[in-house]
């Protein structure tokens, strides 16, 4: 028997007339926009609020009502920055009291009615898993799409805010309030350890760019990459995603330097093996088999380290200088022998730009097809309620990646 739409409906009314002693049916229910989990939201979070050095403190707030524009995300995890370690310690930017936690990632929960695509332009939804960049306000300057590629520099990041009435502002949290006029990506299409790499592998993107403006860095270069935390590291990844076999790391901890091998590097140094500069530049000319390096990373805080690479490097190199993302002192270099008589190329790299944060999804999922231990990056894992634990890990250089991540999930 063949019934066609309407007489099934009909059919459908007739029964319900019936069942309802001819009442009309109730209309049925509206579906809410969040699928049902707007229900699940509470009415307060808490936070690990830095209330002095060295010193976190979980506090719960009510959560504020959202503006249109404004998003709010559950948060699943966070990755523990070396400049989140420093403001633990020292307070540098005079930030106390604050919620820190910029590499972090988290559920979208509740969405302003204005809210519909992220900042590549990929729609949103109740549910989507996202990642914040850096909040941008009025600076016409810094776009997805600026050809001048503009680092951002100058602008605000979640984590790094000064408390205010809103509180959710740092990922360290429960809750994250993402603002209007910030910017946010679509990144459901990752696992979570990767969602929580994507910040500090940003930096990497960016820094290989900026390295390869100088025309130098190639597919059969000859690459020294100096410090293997886990910038370092993720130095050899992105090199080694792009094609570049010939690394050497260089570090003075052996694990770290076991560890290089395993994301690309091809031969190691470990420069505690040798005394003075011109031993430690012999060993790396002897491992890229009687050659210096074309191009360097230098990926520590050390200035003694940035005096040291320009022994690495060849007459014509080059060398990208992205370790210093805090003021680490004076580095005395001598820029006759070192700078212009090797007619040396030199590029500094500090944090990214939007158009590097979206390339760096695409770098991940390379890492992992091609089978970069990419995610090993992560070496421990705290709750909230953990974090001056969590940060003293970190200071005591005991792990990798430490990481935050919320039991709730």
């Amino acid at each position: 028997m063949n019934i066609n739409e309407n007489e099934i409906a009909s059919l459908v009314q007739a029964v319900l007339k019936e069942m309802t002693g001819g009442a009309p049916a109730a209309a049925p229910a509206k579906k809410c926009a969040c699928a049902g989990k707007c229900s699940d939201v509470p009415k307060t979070a808490r936070v690990a609020m830095l209330t002095q050095k060295q010193h976190f403190e979980v506090q719960e707030y009510p959560i504020p009502e959202l503006g249109d524009d404004d998003i709010l995300v559950k948060v699943e995890g966070c990755g523990i920055c070396g400049t989140d370690a420093h403001e633990f310690k020292n307070d540098p930017f005079s930030l106390i009291p604050v919620v820190l936690g910029h590499e972090g990632t988290g559920e979208i929960v509740k969405m302003g009615k204005n809210v519909k695509k992220d900042s590549a332009g990929k729609p949103l939804n109740i549910g989507d898993k996202v990642v914040t960049c850096m909040i941008f306000k009025d600076n016409p300057d810094i776009t997805m799409f600026d050809l001048n590629k503009q680092n951002v520099g100058g602008a605000d990041v979640y984590g790094l805010l000064p408390d205010d009435d809103v509180h959710l502002n740092g990922w360290y949290s429960d809750y994250l309030l993402i603002r209007g006029g910030s910017t946010v990506f679509n990144v459901s299409d990752l696992d979570l350890d990767s969602r929580i790499l994507i910040e500090p592998c940003a930096v990497l993107v960016h820094a290989v760019e900026r390295a390869k403006t100088t025309n130098i860095l190639r597919f059969n270069s000859r690459v020294v990459v100096q410090g293997c935390g886990p910038i370092g590291l993720i130095c050899i990844a992105v090199l080694r995603t792009m094609g570049i076999e010939n690394i050497v790391a260089v570090d003075g901890n052996e694990q770290r330097l076991e560890f290089a091998k395993r994301m690309g590097a091809d031969k190691t140094v470990n420069f505690m093996n040798h005394k003075g500069v011109e031993a430690l530049a012999g060993a790396v000319e002897e491992a890229f088999g009687g050659y210096l390096a074309d191009f360097a990373f230098q990926c520590t805080g050390s200035p003694v380290a940035h005096s040291n690479i320009y022994k690495f490097i060849r007459n014509g190199g080059g060398l990208c200088e992205l370790g210093f993302f805090i003021n680490g002192g004076d580095a005395t270099i001598n820029p006759h022998f070192d700078l212009c008589s090797k007619e040396i190329t030199l590029v500094g790299s500090w944090v990214y730009t939007l158009r590097d944060y979206a390339t760096t999804f695409d770098f991940l999922k390379r890492a992992n097809a091609i089978g970069l231990p990419i995610k090993e990056l992560i070496t421990h894992r705290f709750g909230l309620d953990e974090m001056n634990e969590a940060l003293e890990t970190n200071l005591a250089q005991k792990g990798l990646k430490i990481a935050y991540i919320n039991k709730d999930f």
